[in-house]
């Protein structure tokens, strides 16, 4: 499985933005698709993850009500959807896809995208 992220760039607080994500390969193996996000100096932490089967989500607490994740399984392809942006957004922003099925919500991502960066200026 091979993943392509793309729609960063710069915006201002309070703007929004859309990051996609496109899988190719093996995609019928997929489960479930996630967003990380990581800052400079900081750890990568988890934004949040749609099941690929029946489109449940789960957000991180930073980004509920804000960020929404969806997806297009005709398109092989997972959308970040990022409204009232703050400075705090800026950061690396991945995809990751898992196979692991039965866990929910999934603890186990197995590719990586290489990812877009997000920049939000005050």
């Amino acid at each position: 499985v091979q993943l392509q992220a793309s729609g960063g760039g710069l915006v201002q607080a309070g703007g929004s933005l859309s990051l996609s994500c496109a899988a190719s390969g093996r995609t019928f193996s997929i489960n479930h698709m996630g967003w990380f996000r990581q800052a400079p100096g900081k750890e990568r932490e988890f934004v949040g993850v749609i099941s690929r089967t029946i489109g449940s989500t789960i957000y991180a607490d930073s980004v509920k009500g804000r960020f929404t994740i969806s997806r297009d399984n005709a398109k092989n392809t997972v959308y970040l959807q990022m409204n009232s942006l703050e400075p705090e957004d800026t950061a690396v922003y991945y995809c990751a896809a898992g196979l692991q099925r039965g866990n929910w919500p999934p603890g186990r991502y197995d590719y990586w995208g290489q990812g877009t960066q997000v920049t939000v200026s005050s």
